[in-house]
């Protein structure tokens, strides 16, 4: 593989290549594309950090974050759909993953169970209308969108958010992300977000190695537009304020 600049742990090659190797199916590598990947940079866990993961399946961010975290810490998966959930969790047992515990549960729910903790970083890939992966030679990556499809998406991605704040820590971080482009369900979230919830603030993000991505139109947000790499994607970085104002240092 080549390596990918401006994105850790990246490499690129043929995907009918890779898709075959021994090495995918032992779980050494993973296939995903850059973007995603440029998530987990943006939350930047540790192998100190107990870390949720709010959409998980099916784990490849997860398993990213277990890397950078060198298997310590500990990291909650938690996904709502049976089937998507059980991938998820065979995907992170080939791929070696043991800091993590799984969890079918709609993230929506978890701020009402008492025992769980407050997490130090909060990943959320929200569902979304997956616009970013649309492909003109195929109509069935499009054949399900619609406008009604979008406002139901922004509405779930609402309540994902809150959720995921609520069950951050103060001057922890929370990563919101969705593979689709329209406002509504990117930095129409977002700033939803910032209106309901007065300890949030963003922190700014920023890839100057990566010609792409550019200033979503929240100033620190970014929008990653595609190429014959890297698929639509985009990326806020949120952190919670100390109730004194002061951000917490990691």
């Amino acid at each position: 593989g080549v390596p990918v600049p401006g994105v850790r742990y990246a490499l690129v090659a043929p995907r009918d290549q890779l898709v075959r190797h021994p090495a995918a199916s032992s779980g050494r590598i993973y296939l995903m594309n850059p973007s995603s990947m440029l998530a987990v940079d943006a939350l930047g866990p540790t192998p100190d950090t107990i870390m949720l993961d709010l959409a998980a399946a099916p784990g490849g961010k997860t398993a990213l974050a277990a890397v950078r975290m060198r298997n310590d810490g500990w990291i909650l998966a938690v996904d709502v759909i049976k089937r998507r959930f059980h991938r998820m969790r065979a995907n992170l047992a080939r791929c070696g993953v043991e800091n993590a515990t799984f969890r079918c549960a709609d993230g929506r729910s978890l701020p009402r169970d008492r025992d769980n903790p407050t997490f130090d970083c909060v990943l959320l890939d929200a569902p979304c209308s997956s616009e970013g992966r649309f492909r003109l030679d195929a109509p069935k990556t499009y054949s399900q969108w619609s406008r009604r499809k979008v406002r139901e998406m922004a509405h779930k991605q609402r309540g994902l958010i809150r959720a995921a704040f609520a069950c951050l820590s103060a001057g922890g971080t929370l990563v919101y992300c969705t593979c689709s482009f329209g406002y509504k369900e990117n930095e129409g979230v977002v700033d939803y977000l910032l209106r309901h919830e007065p300890a949030a603030e963003i922190v700014p993000l920023s890839w100057p190695g990566i010609a792409c991505a550019r200033t979503g139109s929240i100033a620190g947000t970014v929008r990653i537009f595609p190429d014959n790499l890297f698929d639509g994607f985009y990326i806020a970085r949120i952190t919670k304020r100390n109730p004194d104002n002061r951000m917490r240092r990691r």
